[in-house]
């Protein structure tokens, strides 16, 4: 009987100790996913705008 008391008690803070963990995980994966959200609406802005403003290979940039 106590082995099984013991084996609950382990599992018991196992699933806690998961739960704690994916709980983070879940506000990383909410904040990441917010920035994703904000990089590609300015990436859209830019594009929208024509001014990536990359620079490719040997190309000079426009203001040479």
């Amino acid at each position: 009987m106590q082995h099984l008391e013991e084996q609950i008690a382990h599992l018991t803070k196992t699933v806690d100790e998961m739960s704690a963990v994916m709980a983070r995980q879940e506000r990383e994966l909410a904040v990441l996913t917010r920035r994703v959200q904000m990089l590609m609406e300015r990436e859209a802005h830019r594009e929208q705008d024509g001014g990536g403003g990359a620079v490719f290979g040997n190309e000079r940039p426009p203001h040479y």
